[in-house]
């Protein structure tokens, strides 16, 4: 056996083993992505259908024209932001929406899913939990409304058309379950064919502690991030992982290591509204939405928040010393 061959031969365990563990988690996240998708995109198609959903626009018109979608699009919003990404999509793949008004309710929920389970991590880590969970829909909002501007007069043409469609839309209720059958059927090959290689690449990164080494060669990022070097495993987990996937180390690595609020706490405004970069907006693409939106909106939203902190927080502590220089001059 040549010297190349043994320096090869502890590595092809290890990657056997990454490539296992990354199919077996493909393989369980993706049926029980299906344990959500299929019967929330099958209950939504049947409220389109039957016109239910129609029939409660005056309760979310004016929530939704402030975003500038149809009313319609609050299903996806809600179940998005209680069950997550997957049942978003489920919803969303089921409303005869349009590219723009998808990529709005993308943008949405890209920042604010599984508000519920990823708040508690948030909370366990070194954050008020509800304060996490009421920033990412502030900022949810404010992110959608700010696009949804952006694209402008295209987006209230296209709703409106959308909208005529949906009305004027007739169909036998087996032709609308054949449809429906299809349409799903090629939305989970492509989730699977999405979600397979990622948690391959994934568990070879933690096979080989690959993120540790890059957390040394991230401090630039960082830096332009507005957080601190210390974080940098934490926000590269999340970045990478996400706040659920990435759970255990998240909260592991706080609990073992000190972190002052002025650390912490931006990490936690970034990492809400930006985590797992990769899989999350990859979800997003069998729709035909468009790159630019899945990725820039809430990565700018992300440095922004980080930035204003360290401003309010600068300006609070200026306030500080001169509250204490005004009261030792009087003393």
């Amino acid at each position: 056996m040549t010297a190349e061959n043994k320096l090869l031969v502890p590595f092809l365990p290890r990657i056997k083993a990454g490539i296992k563990a990354g199919l077996n988690k493909g393989i369980s996240c993706f049926f029980w992505l299906l344990k959500i998708l299929v019967p929330i995109s099958f209950i939504t198609t049947l409220l389109v259908y039957f016109g239910i959903i129609y029939k409660l626009d005056f309760l979310f018109s004016p929530l939704m024209d402030f975003l500038m979608l149809p009313a319609c699009a609050v299903v996806p919003l809600v179940v998005g932001l209680f069950t997550g990404i997957y049942g978003g999509i489920a919803a969303m793949a089921a409303l005869p929406l349009t590219t723009s008004q998808m990529a709005l309710i993308a943008i949405f929920l890209l920042i604010s899913h599984g508000i519920i389970l990823e708040s508690i991590v948030q909370g366990k880590s070194g954050i008020n939990p509800f304060f996490a969970a009421f920033f990412r829909i502030a900022v949810s909002f404010i992110v959608t409304f700010i696009c949804a501007k952006i694209m402008g007069d295209d987006l209230l043409q296209s709703t409106s058309v959308s909208l005529q469609t949906i009305v004027q839309a007739d169909q036998t209720f087996l032709l609308m379950l054949q449809v429906w059958m299809w349409d799903i059927f090629k939305l989970c090959i492509q989730i699977f064919f999405i979600i397979m290689p990622l948690m391959v690449v994934l568990e070879l990164a933690k096979e080989f502690n690959t993120i540790f080494y890059i957390t040394k060669i991230i401090s630039p990022v960082l830096f332009i991030l507005g957080l601190n070097n210390k974080t940098g495993i934490l926000w590269l987990t999340a970045a990478t992982f996400g706040l659920a996937y990435g759970s255990a180390v998240i909260v592991e690595e706080t609990k073992t290591n000190s972190f002052s609020k002025i650390e912490i706490t931006p990490l936690h405004l970034s990492i809400g509204i930006n985590h797992a970069m990769i899989e999350d907006p990859a979800l997003f693409l069998p729709l035909g939405i468009p790159p630019v939106w899945l990725w820039i909106p809430r990565l700018v939203a992300a440095i922004a928040a980080t930035y204003l902190f360290h401003i309010l927080n600068f300006l609070r502590r200026l306030n500080a010393k001169r509250a204490d220089h005004k009261k030792f001059c009087n003393n």
